[in-house]
């Protein structure tokens, strides 16, 4: 899964909101339809390119928007569906041309023209610019993200994320381009009988990039572009290479296999290609006979091993567990134990032999005349606020669901994102029927404005603000930036199906009887008296959301990881087990905070409920402050949209992680009111 930006609000509200949670191993699965594609030998494979990510500016730009080779009838861009276009990818084909187990050496693509050099005073071409801010090359074969081989001063690694880098900066602060790729691509014979034997399938893509400045004379040779077979792009340039055995020899008699640094290149001995200039780009084609089946193709980039120990993950769920026990136990030794002796006195009878003093009420029965008045401040606001959490939170549990039963592999891009819109508007009438059961308990009146802020409340501050993020991402150039038509997609699935849905739901609601408490409430409101300093609500805040958010932050780093740096997250056992650890830990956490406010005879628990727990939110956003040195962005642009979607995500998981709160303690007051006998 891609993340950054382009995804937009809808991406990094589903990684705060399904927030804190992880994963289990897991092996590639695909949808029904996800057919394998089989060739012959000899048979073209097609290589596509996909945008160009940073780390550094969180702007993926267009591939082509670089003078890069392109193909001779111009670049055709893939049909791509609405989440793609929301996560900012732009597939397209590529000049790069494959053939089933063909061998090629040296193969030409075409000569461009970069730019001028780096030069004092002058501003650097937007090569150079790309080079510097760390941009990577992300391209697919068969629906296959390329791997990278990448090395270091003692080994080589493969990386299954972020695709390989456009260049690379000297010691000598010179920026040199990759205009060479080592293209290796594993296969494995198609087990079959039919029209598909003697075929085969593409289970693996790795590129291992280099810079090599080719010694040759550029011609216009309309003849060499004739002898290509029919249905590949033409060449637009032709080079004559002086030396074309040890032109593209990365190793140049030496046993080193990369020029991805500038000392690696010199003690080779070959100049790397400097980003500038007339730049020959070439590429190799090794085949290579796999065991890998093709149903497994997709494991070595979801274990995440090179990333993400699996034990890592384990030391969450432990560090997970252990609060949540801590917390249980406080609730079983705290509340249980109080609650049998609060009731076992409340409920005593009076004998003529008990003195009246041993019968003088305390604690949380003297408020059982006021614990259920509606809240003073904005019913309506709460009403709403706790109707789109419970949208938000079961929007999350389904698409925890379904991603862990593997109906949203990434084999199909942009599948999660449609996943999370789907459900997201089809929750719409959980949103009406929950804000229309509160409110009307809340004996409000004005049940249209209710729903109409229920409908347009939350969805509008979202659209209003990819909005303003979005034009920031047109003008800097970035695919981040959604086309007008998908701006008018997601207008129609907000009034064309989330809207009607929520009124569908308010309307049942309102048909529904107000919830029944167990207790009458007076006319008169109690006094409260002045409660302690552990009862305040900074005290309450902080330590309402530090537990919730210590269960979960380990996993909330890697979930950030896959938004923002690119990495495969896709280990949704665990996450779904985390998922419902932060939901017991909220609602936990919430009724041990309403038990001390309810004995220090404060009955204003509502939106107390709602802030204790909701304040995990206030965490995540604290965190992403911390998190945000990692990137190493420093541009007015990132600053904006990274704070702007991780704000937004940050009140999405404030509604979600408030309206548990709100809903435990509700359940809670209700027991313990109902098993109590007032005169």
């Amino acid at each position: 899964m891609t993340g950054i930006m382009g995804g937009g609000t809808a991406a990094v509200l589903w990684v705060l909101l399904a927030s804190l949670s992880s994963s289990h191993r897991c092996h590639a699965f695909y949808l029904p339809g996800v057919n394998p594609q089989s060739f012959a030998e000899g048979e073209p494979v097609k290589l596509k390119v996909n945008k160009m990510t940073s780390s550094k500016t969180l702007l993926p730009i267009d591939y082509y928007r670089l003078p890069f080779c392109q193909p001779a009838n111009g670049p055709k861009m893939d049909n791509e569906n609405l989440g793609e276009f929301l996560a900012g990818d732009r597939i397209e084909s590529s000049p790069y041309l494959l053939k089933m187990k063909t061998e090629m050496y040296c193969e030409q693509v075409c000569i461009a023209n970069l730019g001028k050099g780096e030069q004092k005073g002058m501003k650097p071409n937007r090569v150079v610019q790309a080079i510097r801010k760390e941009y990577h090359n992300n391209w697919i074969v068969d629906n296959l993200s390329a791997a990278s081989k990448v090395e270091d001063d003692t080994t080589i690694t493969t990386r299954y994320w972020q695709g390989f880098p456009v260049g690379f900066i000297g010691d000598n602060h010179i920026s040199y381009i990759h205009n060479h790729v080592n293209i290796e691509i594993l296969y494995h014979p198609v087990d079959s009988l039919g029209d598909d034997a003697q075929k085969y399938r593409v289970v693996r893509f790795t590129v291992e990039p280099f810079s090599i400045k080719h010694d040759f004379e550029g011609t216009d040779d309309a003849q060499k572009a004739e002898e290509e077979e029919e249905g590949f792009p033409k060449l637009q340039k032709w080079a004559k290479i002086k030396k074309p055995i040890a032109s593209c020899d990365p190793t140049v008699g030496n046993d080193k296999k990369s020029h991805t640094s500038w000392e690696m290149v010199t003690e080779i001995g070959r100049d790397p290609q400097p980003a500038s200039g007339r730049v020959l780009f070439t590429y190799d084609v090794h085949w290579e006979s796999s065991d890998i089946h093709w149903a497994s193709r997709w494991d070595i980039y979801l274990s995440m091993d090179n990333a993400i120990p699996a034990k890592v993950h384990w030391l969450s769920i432990a560090n997970s567990l252990v609060i949540v026990c801590v917390l249980s136990a406080m609730i079983i030794a705290i509340l249980l134990r109080n609650l049998r002796q609060d009731l076992a006195r409340y409920n005593r009878l009076a004998t003529d032999e008990e003195k009246a003093d041993d019968l003088e009420e305390k604690g949380w029965k003297l408020v059982h005349a006021d614990v259920f008045r509606p809240p003073t401040y904005s019913p309506l606001l709460l009403s709403v606020a706790c109707g789109t959490g419970a949208q938000l939170l079961c929007m999350t549990f389904w698409t925890i669901i379904f991603s862990a039963m593997g109906f949203l592999s990434p084999a199909r891009r942009g599948a999660l994102l449609m996943a999370e819109l789907l459900f997201y508007v089809l929750m719409g009438s959980v949103n009406g029927y929950v804000t229309s059961r509160l409110y009307k308990t809340f004996k409000g009146k004005a049940w249209q404005n209710a729903t109409l802020c229920t409908a347009l409340g939350f969805p509008g501050i979202c659209f209003i603000l990819f909005f303003i993020l979005d034009l920031i991402a047109w003008g800097y150039g970035s695919t981040d930036a959604v086309p007008f038509t998908t701006m008018l997609v997601l207008l129609v699935l907000w009034f064309g199906i989330s809207t009607p849905l929520v009124f569908l739901g308010a309307y049942f609601g309102y048909k529904q009887d107000a919830i029944e408490y167990p207790v009458k409430t007076s006319n008169i409101p109690r006094q409260i008296p002045d409660q302690p300093w552990f009862m305040s609500i900074p005290f309450t805040l902080f330590i309402g959301g530090l537990l919730p958010f210590g269960a979960c932050f380990v996993e909330l780093y890697f979930i950030l990881a896959s938004v923002w740096m690119d990495y495969y997250y896709y280990v949704f056992g665990f996450l779904l087990l985390v998922f419902i650890i932060l939901i017991i830990t909220c609602a936990e956490i919430t009724l041990l905070f309403n038990y001390f406010q309810l004995c220090n005879e404060d009955y204003h628990w509502w939106w107390r409920s709602f802030a204790t727990s909701g304040s995990t939110a206030i965490w995540v956003f604290l965190y992403s402050f911390v998190y945000f040195q990692q990137l190493e962005a420093n541009s007015f642009a990132t600053y904006v949209l990274y704070f702007g979607y991780m704000g937004l995500a940050s009140l999405g998981l404030f509604l979600m992680t408030g309206f548990i709160g709100v809903a435990a303690s509700l359940w809670f007051n209700k027991t313990i009111f109902s098993s109590l006998k007032v005169d």
